[in-house]
């Protein structure tokens, strides 16, 4: 068999589709960024080997950490 053809593992269709990880992140946000912010974001994708979604979760931890630092929130 090509190791390129899919192989047959007595599975049906339903069960063949891409297996969802239980541990993967599903909550979706979204918010609009100007272009010299998109350009600083990409620049810092380049320079660290993190996605968008990693440095942007990275910078609400930092933020939250802050604001639970001077009490802002309880």
């Amino acid at each position: 068999m090509s190791h390129y053809q899919k192989q047959d593992r007595g599975e049906s269709r339903k069960m063949q589709k891409r297996r969802r990880d239980d541990s993967a992140l599903t909550n979706v946000v979204s918010l609009r960024i100007s272009d010299q912010e998109k350009r600083v974001l990409e620049k810092i994708t380049r320079s660290s080997s993190k996605n968008v979604s990693e440095i942007v979760r990275e910078a609400i931890e930092l933020w939250l950490a802050k604001r639970k630092k001077l009490c802002l929130d309880n």
